[in-house]
């Protein structure tokens, strides 16, 4: 029996169901779920993403698959009572992209398909209205032509400009019939022009080509960008729905819209959307014209209104999440054309996972497993100050779509966002509108602002995607892109210069405005009451829950004291890196660290380091105080020693311009003479110790066991430090962490050190300090010699950065320039600096942790790379059973919900709802003014 590749939906019955979204894409599993729930959908048929994969591998879609087309065409033919391609009565069909992860408007649809001019006919006959039947027509030559034929389309929007210029009307639904009649002879010479035949006819030649269309918009390149940018898998494809039209354009009865079940840009449970009237989709989404807020639809068509509130919450209350839906009212009958999970902010992600536990719609566990890690990010992110605030007059107000503050250079096309971002630069984005082949610019911008769109436009659903903030609809802006100039409010601004925009206000600032934290870094500095903040009660609930799930701990890395209280009040459990070299960066004491360095005898390098000692020891302190008793994992020395040096250029040329000068007028000449000698003696002293590769070379337990004096300092710091928190009161737990170790004989050596320090300090104060010794894994052979390591060592920490470049043989600070390259031809599935590469550098850190238990039990191991606060990288953390992760403190929140996440993966908890589905025909749904929404029968 032939594999099926094609999939019926529609008139109450579906082969498919929502839980085939692999096959079916996400749009075919909603439309066959809401068919079998008694939904009003428009009938036709998922073509699957397996048909998709072969049209890759083959160019072509193969023979079974276009008979299983043909056969469902024909079934779709018989359920509308319409034929495909008939002059009377026309069969006209919709044909979307859909792939099993949403992907907001990058791929293709093609509307209105099957029309030729004996079709418009037709339809202009059967529907009473020439109008409309010849503005279907225009808008499906446009997208056809662009989708299918490759026409550009702005050369389609000339044309439409141009006749409402002419006939002196605002909008394209005031054009005539007549007027209409010209722009269709333009459309189709401008496909004769650019193309070298005209416009397709017949409706199956134009139904293949846009399948094959829409198969082939998978590989476009601003899919393929998106994908990369949310981690989606190539391999997947994209299904492709074929469905019957409902025309929202057929007059004032009739109407289009997009709308979610609560705000996605602050989680509010209300109904919140736009539409427009005698309109088709594309208007709405594509921010050509902007809509108006689905509140405003209860005035004009109450009836389909109602029946449109009732629909969405049942379909909420079936999936348990907020659903992005849209739709289509033809002649005040109302057709549910798409249901899926709502795209939102960080902020509406936490408010609606925990609103939904309090309505008894969602668990804890799926609330914890229902917000992205990295989306916690945002509500980390600046607000203006409104003290600067207030020095600025606004000068424009768009439709807030995506909260934040976002401040930056003035951009108006994505290629120069890209380029200024590269060169360290911050930008706002602003665009007429945004299209899905921006989403490169859009990435690289700090905020988006557009002219025209609404809150379901593109820029506004990506900009809340991607957290940035964004303003759009904001139609008192006029660009003049030849000029590279903003107009707005009589002021003219241009291309580099400063824009500020809010997007939680929608308010247009043409200056630098100055940023303060957030709501919950507030709270967690201690600047706000936690009691007045309810984005920070939903965030620490969330949080909570993820605790009671999580196994892995969660650590900071940090250096400082106050670096280590806002990493505790984030819910750090210790410190799992504090770099000892950071804390000699200051400008009171790089030039003892410098004097230190350049010493040429070991006493004049001991004097250095009794100066260093005093500051060292009030480090530790400082962290062990924030602490509490919690472990603090201190690494000692690991410094590529160029950071520390003086510049041997600069040196030099400073000797060669005193050379030339001679001495200055007034210094005597033996002052002159003993500062070029002494420049001189730095500069030989600096040549003589420069690295010809500094990040392998005296690097780590490699310099302390050269210069053991340097440890020693370092561990009396730290024992010092320890007895006198001690004494007062102050609980301890300090693990002493040895760097970039490759043998255990290095290890041997600098424990020695350690201990014997430990004892001198513990005589002299009269104090016992309790203690760990351990080590990074940070070389292969590290890893691959982990059981005699562990001899010495009483707990692992893996430095990923270092595992990785030594690994791979890569620079890290040289691979950015061809990572991309990698990624992008897919050489390597991501950048291993940012998530770990599982099968190389994972496979040595699954080596050590078994060589290092087996050879000593109860060894802790963790992670305090970069790695520690991606949540892929955690998820392989949690499950090759490491005790711990460490990351800088602002992604603590992100590693503990990863951490949760992977437990609940592992229990097979996924995002849908895992207990029965409630039966949707039957259940009486909530409304938006039952305040027990869950809690009904």
């Amino acid at each position: 029996m032939p594999r099926k590749y094609v999939y019926s939906f529609g008139e109450g019955a579906a082969e498919g169901r929502d839980d085939m979204k692999g096959l079916l894409g996400g749009k075919g599993a909603a439309l066959a779920e809401m068919t079998n729930a008694g939904i009003p959908v428009p009938p036709g048929f998922t073509i699957t993403t397996t048909a998709c994969t072969l049209h890759r591998e083959l160019g072509t879609i193969p023979a079974e698959v276009s008979r299983q087309i043909d056969e469902h065409l024909a079934v779709l033919e018989q359920r509308m009572n319409r034929t495909f391609g008939d002059a009377d009565e026309p069969l006209l069909v919709s044909v979307r992209s859909g792939a099993k992860v949403s992907m907001p408007g990058m791929m293709d649809t093609v509307l209105n398909l099957g029309l030729n001019p004996e079709a418009v006919r037709g339809l202009a006959e059967s529907s009473g209205d020439p109008r409309f039947a010849l503005d279907a027509y225009r808008r499906f030559i446009m997208m056809y032509s662009d989708v299918v034929l490759g026409v550009e389309r702005s050369r389609f929007e000339a044309v439409m400009s141009s006749a409402r210029r002419k006939a002196r009307k605002q909008t394209d639904s005031q054009l005539s019939a007549k007027q209409l009649e010209k722009v269709v002879t333009a459309f189709e010479k401008i496909v004769l022009d650019r193309t070298g035949e005209p416009f397709p006819r017949d409706p199956r030649v134009q139904l293949r080509g846009a399948i094959e269309a829409v198969f082939g918009s998978w590989d476009t390149e601003r899919a393929r960008r998106y994908r990369k940018l949310h981690d989606i898998s190539d391999a997947l494809g994209t299904a492709c729905n074929v469905q019957a039209m409902v025309f929202g354009n057929r007059g004032e009865r009739s109407a289009t819209g997009v709308g979610f079940t609560r705000n996605p840009a602050t989680g509010e449970r209300e109904f919140y959307g736009e539409f427009l009237q005698n309109a088709q989709g594309e208007d709405v989404v594509a921010g050509i014209r902007t809509p108006r807020l689905l509140v405003e639809l209860e005035a004009v068509l109450p009836e389909a209104y109602r029946e449109l509130q009732d629909i969405a919450l049942r379909l909420e209350r079936h999936y348990g999440d907020m659903q992005d839906f849209e739709f289509t009212i033809e002649e005040g009958k109302l057709f549910m054309l798409q249901t899926r999970t709502g795209k939102r902010t960080g902020i509406a992600a936490v408010k609606v996972a925990t609103d939904m536990v309090d309505e008894g719609l969602i668990t804890r566990e799926e609330a914890v497993i229902r917000v992205e890690p990295v989306q916690l990010l945002q509500l980390l992110h600046p607000v203006f100050d409104p003290a600067a605030r207030a020095e600025h007059e606004v000068a424009a107000v768009g439709i807030n779509a995506s909260p934040g503050a976002a401040c930056g250079r003035l951009v108006f096309t994505s290629d120069d966002a890209v380029a200024e971002a590269e060169a360290g630069n911050e930008v706002i984005l602003v665009r007429h509108e945004t299209s899905p082949d921006d989403i490169h610019g859009m990435n690289a911008a700090v905020g988006l602002l557009t002219v025209t769109g609404g809150m379901t436009s593109h820029a506004a659903v990506v900009g809340r995607q991607m957290g940035k903030p964004a303003v759009v609809g904001c139609e008192s802006l006029r660009i003049n892109a030849a000029r590279e100039q903003l107009e707005v409010g009589g002021h003219t601004v241009e291309r580099g210069d400063w824009l500020s925009i809010d997007g939680t206000t929608g308010e247009v600032i043409l200056a630098e405005v100055g940023t303060m934290p957030s709501e919950v870094v507030q709270v967690v500095t201690g600047e706000l009451d936690p009691a007045k903040s309810t984005i920070f009660a939903g965030f620490q609930r969330l949080l909570e829950w993820a605790d009671l799930t999580r196994r892995l701990r969660v650590r900071a890395n940090a250096d400082t004291g106050p670096d280590a209280e806002v990493a505790l009040a984030l819910g750090a459990e210790g410190i799992g890196l504090a770099r000892t070299e950071h804390m000699f960066f200051g400008a009171d004491r790089m030039p003892k660290m410098q004097d230190m360095i350049l010493a040429r005898t070991e006493a004049e390098r001991r004097k250095a380091l009794r100066r260093l000692l005093p500051l060292q020891r009030r480090d530790f302190i400082a962290l062990f105080k924030a602490m509490s008793g919690l472990p603090v994992t201190i690494r000692t020395l690991d410094p590529p020693l160029h950071e520390f040096l003086p510049n041997p250029t600069e040196l030099k040329v400073e000797i060669e311009v005193m050379k030339a000068t001679g001495k200055s007028k007034g210094q005597r000449k033996a002052d002159y003479e003993a500062r070029l000698a002494e420049l001189e003696a730095i500069y030989e002293r600096v040549l003589s110790i420069t690295e010809i590769n500094p990040m392998l070379g005296w690097r780590g337990c490699r310099l302390t066991i050269l210069v053991p004096e340097i440890i020693e300092m370092q561990a009396r710091a730290l024992f010092e430090a320890a007895a006198k928190c001690i004494s007062n009161g102050v609980s301890v737990d300090p693990e002493i962490m040895i760097p970039l170790v490759g043998d255990v004989g290095e290890l041997r050596r600098q424990r020695e050190v350690v201990e014997r320090v430990a004892k001198e300090v513990e005589a002299k104060l009269g104090v016992h300090v309790n203690y760990k010794i351990g080590t990074m894994i940070e070389l292969p052979r590290a890893a691959v010699t982990a059981d005699k390591i562990a001899e010495q060592a009483e707990f692992f920490s893996f430095g990923t950065n270092d595992l990785t470049q030594t690994t791979f043989g890569f620079s890290r600070d040289d691979a950015g320039k061809f990572l991309g390259r990698y990624v992008d031809e897919g050489i390597l599935p991501r950048n291993p600096f940012v998530s770990i590469d599982r099968e190389g550098v994972g496979e040595l850190m699954r080596i050590a942790v078994s060589k290092g238990r087996a050879a000593r039990q109860g060894i802790k191991i963790g992670i305090c790379g970069e790695h520690g606060g991606d949540p892929q990288s955690v998820g392989f953390c949690h499950d090759l059973g490491l005790d711990y992760v460490s990351c800088s403190p602002y992604r603590i929140p992100v590693a503990r919900l990863a951490a949760a996440q992977a437990v609940l993966h592992e229990r097979g908890v996924e995002e849908l709802r895992t207990r029965a589905r409630r039966n949707l025909r039957y259940k009486t749904p909530p409304t938006y003014h039952d305040t027990a929404l869950g809690h009904d029968a």
